[in-house]
């Protein structure tokens, strides 16, 4: 054994006469040596002897790197080469963790903060695709039709085949009134579609709301840092616009992928007076991590209806998860996406930053909604030819590399406040292009049953005072 690696392994520094002994020894008899004579070294000796693996497969790494630096067809750049290995590594963890170079990292602050530029679309890797997940309100991918469950197929001719996410994404980006061709796949459509846009800032407004007659409708698109002020107004205002004729609220989360944890967090205390909103249990038991409601139903507690579907992801579960589970509004639609993991975002000095999956988030009820999603109180399909035109959209269970569900309490969740059954799904109306959920009142199914349960739960609450 190396005298520089024993003194590494043990950690001490050994007598001179000891360590000539076992500098002559193997890896095995030298532990053997310690055993026998300084025992309290065995622990930490083993310890460190378990990483020679690890070392001799970096040291194969960097064959590797040489090898491909000195003979592929083409120079390469090192720096490409190292963070599409890192890359490599966290997103064969699961389809969450990633790595950003500094471009990519300093977009994703831009986009938390609200304000990006791009095309408004989000979108997941699958298969070897770029999937969507769903584009975001009055922006160019929502205005050019691009639908959730469209598969990108190619990117200004370029196949998207073997891209990682972040490098799909950073294609998609640009300056503002630049074109980009987007080529897609569409269930249902057996030809591909080619579709032209326009790249422009996309700023986010990511709380929409209006009056439907005595019912207060908000849309909550995604959860960055302007939401949860964002929600706030626009309870006030609808308070004030609707006055005393305010039966209750619809709260919009279909389409919605999610965000920031704490944005979700803020939402579901903005309806509920106390209790947990969500915890996180991580690796070690020490980092686990509960929140709970800051006091202050902001609706005065009005009767409330959360809209879901399969594009309603993350933070958008976890907030129809507290509501749910503290039974404070009835959840309606259909099952959502089943994101229930928690990525944190470690910036690397100098070299963007990475993207880890560090724990799972959990209902009030304990329950894991991930890979499972949450299950609407009252299950509203949306009408056939809505349902058409939406596609198939995929949720996280089809994902390749997701997180097994772990436990937790699956398939229970409270009775629901005035659950009063499954309606029938019906027909419908709706023209043959479905507007984004919530743009048009009359020809949405779902939301129309919304409106509707609303005001029965409303009635139901006036009788019973």
């Amino acid at each position: 054994m190396n005298l520089t690696r024993l003194k590494r392994i043990t950690g001490v520094a050994l007598p001179a006469a000891a360590l000539a002994f076992a500098a002559g020894l193997s890896a095995g008899p030298a532990l053997h040596w310690l055993e026998a004579h300084a025992p309290q070294l065995v622990p930490s000796a083993f310890a460190q002897e378990g990483r020679q693996e690890t070392y001799r497969l970096l040291n194969l790494f960097g064959d590797v790197f040489e090898r491909v630096r000195a003979e592929y067809v083409e120079p390469v750049n090192d720096r490409d080469l190292i963070e599409a290995a890192i890359n490599g590594m966290l997103t064969s963890l699961d389809p969450h963790s990633g790595y950003m170079n500094q471009r990519t990292f300093r977009d994703m602050q831009v986009q938390t903060r609200g304000e990006f530029g791009g095309l408004g679309i989000e979108v997941t890797a699958e298969g070897g695709y770029i999937r969507v997940i769903s584009p975001i309100d009055d922006t160019p991918a929502a205005r050019a039709g691009v639908k959730p469950g469209d598969l990108i197929t190619h990117i200004d001719g370029t196949s998207t085949q073997g891209l990682t996410l972040n490098e799909a994404v950073e294609k998609m980006r640009g300056p503002p009134r630049t074109d980009i061709k987007l080529t897609i796949r569409r269930q249902d459509v057996q030809a591909p579609i080619e579709i032209t846009l326009t790249r422009d800032v996309i700023r986010i407004q990511s709380v929409r709301y209006r009056a439907e007659g005595d019912v207060g409708y908000i849309r909550i698109t995604s959860f960055s840092e302007q939401t949860d002020r964002g929600l706030r107004n626009a309870v006030e205002q609808l308070k004030k616009q609707i006055g005393n004729r305010l039966q209750g609220f619809v709260v919009d989360l279909r389409n919605n992928p999610g965000g920031l944890l704490d944005q979700a967090v803020a939402v579901s205390s903005d309806f509920l007076e106390q209790g947990e909103i969500v915890s996180t249990r991580a690796r070690r038991p020490e980092d686990a991590q509960r929140f709970n409601a800051r006091g202050g139903d902001i609706t005065g507690g009005a009767p409330m209806v959360v809209l879901i579907n399969g594009g309603s992801a993350s933070a958008s579960e976890i907030v129809a998860g507290a509501l749910q589970d503290h039974r404070r509004a009835v959840i309606l639609g259909t099952k959502s996406f089943g994101k229930g993991s928690v990525q944190t975002v470690m910036p690397l000095q100098g070299n963007g930053a990475i993207r880890l999956t560090t724990a799972r988030y959990y209902t009030p009820s304990g329950r894991s909604i991930q890979a499972t999603g949450i299950e609407p109180d009252i299950v509203v399909e949306p009408a056939r030819i809505e349902t058409l035109a939406e596609g198939s959209r995929g949720r996280e269970s089809d994902l390749r590399g997701a997180l097994r569900n772990d436990g937790g309490i699956r398939g229970q969740r409270p009775a629901a406040p005035g659950q009063a059954g499954q309606p029938p799904t019906g027909e419908g109306t709706q023209a043959p292009q479905a507007a984004q959920p919530g743009s048009d009142p009359a020809q949405d199914y779902q939301l129309q049953r919304a409106l509707d349960l609303v005001r029965g739960l409303a009635l139901m609450r006036r009788a019973a005072n």
